[in-house]
């Protein structure tokens, strides 16, 4: 049973410290590839400027986002200036 967790640990280990991870915020993907503790730091540093709805999340989750969000520009094209 201990094997299980030291694997567990190893592998959990090893997705953290490897460069899959996106941080994204309320205005999209801020950037991509990078380790966990680089995406921490990210974060901390955009909500220390004041960037709000930051999160971390997976590379292949922030290019789903990409895929299905509405392009932007449509939505503004028909606001008033």
């Amino acid at each position: 049973m201990a094997q299980t967790s030291v694997c567990d640990h190893l592998i959990m280990t090893s997705e953290l410290e490897s460069g899959r991870w996106s941080v994204i915020s309320e205005r999209g993907c801020e950037e991509s590839g990078l380790t966990h503790e680089d995406a921490r730091r990210l974060v901390h540093r955009l909500g220390g400027e004041g960037r709000h709805g930051l999160c971390i999340i997976s590379d292949e989750a922030a290019r789903r986002i990409d895929a299905s969000s509405p392009i932007d520009s449509e939505t503004t094209a028909e606001t008033p200036a």
